[in-house]
């Protein structure tokens, strides 16, 4: 039996979202499990704890997560900067993944590790190439992961790649590793025509996972399905009967009422990426209706190559502000949404609240711990708000995944950062040369 215990940190739980904050609290973990979260004077031990850690001058917190992202896409930050999304993956994306080897794909995904564990990230929902290779650098550092392998029905080896993602979420669905849940991940609506659609549906609800795809992120996405379906993409999508299994919709830009009535009904579960959506110019989304839908919306930082890092705290200060300015009220998505759209909510996006996303008793143990000695977290107001405004990836100290500490003191201790630089160098010099 494995103990860990943190003491003397301030807590805040996001239990149901509830964002106060609690001081004389402690939490303990019995095998990467949550035994007790709660005041010291109602706290029975466990026993004696393998590791103690004192929270002091610290915020403890749940994990962030990152609801959507491409890990390995590492490999193309800086690359392909300032482009329209279609020239953006067809010109430059596409062609350099189709010569991506499994050595490509895991360094590019483990420096994808090493970054969000620094930026306090406990568990991200990846859709890339190569599925197990993403998984096995996601197991190899101990951080918590939802993959899926890419589909794109525009080619040739479609039939291939659908088997691979199938056999794939079907040994892992099976194998029920707490720390990685599958998923299967047709790319999109326009690139995965109806009958590809259809058989992942099946797949899906067979195998019991959810599904991954991009949905209305652009106009152009909206005017394809107008020409394919003679439906919206939120619309078409659920004619074709892809909300019947639990769907994780990633940036859902461009939504009328309909869309957004449609989403919360089916419990469809959204991925806000503010900080790709702006860079590709690709709209801003209504995140204030979906909330006040009940929507279940979490926050993504998309992939390397189109944002250009993967900093959750950065995505939901950026989610808070868009909203105010695009709705011309300060008071949208304030920063209570917006930190829960960075734990409680991502979980909920990607159907796995019942293990993470919050600290309470009998969820897994994925926490941080954000040091708040720095200036910019002075005077403490409100840490709520200092957490959506104020705070940056750096002031994470100690990252904590299943009960065992992935980072201390801000050093990560499953990843070896030096020789990860070196072979993502050698990757992107072949690649890219």
């Amino acid at each position: 039996m494995a103990i860990l215990r943190i003491e003397g940190a301030q807590i805040i739980t996001m239990a149901e979202g509830d964002a106060r904050v609690r001081e004389g609290w402690v939490l303990e973990a019995v095998d990467g499990a949550i035994a007790y979260v709660g005041p010291v004077a109602d706290f029975e031990q466990s026993g004696e704890p393998d590791e103690l850690i004192d929270g002091s001058g610290c915020l403890l917190m749940p994990g962030l997560i990152n609801a959507h992202t491409h890990a390995a896409m590492t490999l193309f930050r800086g690359n392909a900067d300032d482009m329209p999304l279609q020239p953006w993956l067809e010109e430059k994306i596409w062609p350099v993944e189709a010569k991506m080897t499994e050595d490509d794909v895991y360094w590019g995904s483990l420096l994808g590790c090493a970054e969000m564990i620094r930026a306090g990230v406990t568990c991200f929902n990846d859709m890339y190439h190569l599925p197990r290779v993403g998984a096995r650098a996601a197991m190899d550092c101990g951080i918590r992961m939802c993959p899926s392998g890419v589909l794109l029905g525009i080619l040739p080896n479609a039939d291939d790649m659908f088997e691979e993602a199938k056999a794939f979420a079907r040994e892992f669905a099976a194998r029920d590793d707490v720390c990685i849940h599958p998923m299967l991940a047709p790319h999109a609506p326009y690139t995965c025509p109806r009958e590809l659609l259809e058989r992942v549906i099946t797949a899906a609800d067979e195998i019991g996972v959810p599904i991954h795809i991009h949905l209305a992120e652009t106009v152009d996405n909206v005017s394809v399905s107008m020409e394919t379906y003679g439906k919206r993409p939120i619309q078409a999508m659920d004619e074709v009967g892809l909300f019947d299994v639990n769907v994780l919709g990633a940036h859902c830009v461009h939504l009328d009422d309909r869309d957004i009535q449609i989403i919360a009904e089916k419990q469809v579960g959204v991925a806000h990426c503010p900080g790709s959506n702006l860079k590709l110019a690709s709209g801003i989304a209504r995140t204030r209706d979906l909330l006040a839908a009940n929507a279940r919306v979490g926050l993504g930082t998309d992939g390397c190559g189109s944002n250009n890092n993967l900093d959750l705290l950065e995505e939901a200060r950026l989610a808070a502000l868009i909203a105010k300015v695009d709705s011309g009220d300060p008071t949208a998505v304030p920063a209570e949404a917006a930190l829960r759209m960075a734990t409680l909510g991502g979980a909920q996006a990607c159907f796995i609240d019942d293990c993470t996303g919050s600290l309470e008793p009998g969820k897994r143990c994925d926490c941080i711990l954000v040091d708040l000695d720095a200036p910019h977290l002075h005077p403490r107001h409100s840490l709520v708000s200092h957490m959506a405004y104020s705070a940056q990836a750096s002031d994470v100290c100690m990252t904590i995944v299943d009960g065992e500490v992935l980072m201390r003191d801000r050093e990560l201790i499953t990843i070896d950062l030096q020789e990860a630089y070196a072979k993502v160098a050698e990757s992107a010099e072949r690649l890219f040369a």
